[in-house]
């Protein structure tokens, strides 16, 4: 049997912290069912660094991942689009399966407030990859 990947576009404002965190996830619990990708409306120079602390945190590594300009191409390529807390004055509305994941930017808060959203996008991309396993059933 042939099994189709699943590719997922996550999409936030800088692509610096809550998308760059649900890509690493995903790429990590999908275990081949899933792929992902991230990608920012107005991507910063680099991933904020409490995010790759509070990933560090967990056992995943986000040093080598940097913000990336989100393009038509990454949304026509992706079965399913999660933008992340931007709105659709900022992250464009696209023709696809898309989810709104509201969440908070956790920039310039405390670190714990980074751990706060990194749980909460751990458990959304967990019943996510949940959904694209048995969709393949």
């Amino acid at each position: 049997m042939v099994r189709f990947v699943k590719k997922v576009l996550f999409v936030c404002v800088e692509n610096a912290r809550r998308s760059q965190m649900a890509e690493a996830f995903l790429n990590k619990l999908a275990k081949g069912h899933a792929v992902a990708a991230s990608a920012g409306a107005r991507p910063a120079s680099k991933v904020d660094e409490k995010a790759v602390e509070v990933m560090k945190e967990i056992g995943i590594d986000i040093t080598k991942q940097r913000p990336k300009a989100l393009t038509m191409m990454m949304v026509e390529e992706a079965d399913v689009v999660i933008t992340m807390g931007c709105g659709p004055e900022v992250c464009p509305v696209v023709p696809k399966r898309v989810a709104e994941w509201k969440m908070e930017d956790p920039a310039g808060k405390p670190i714990a407030k980074f751990r706060e959203v990194r749980n909460e996008i751990r458990k959304r991309v967990g019943k996510l990859v949940e959904t694209l396993k048995n969709a393949d059933k």
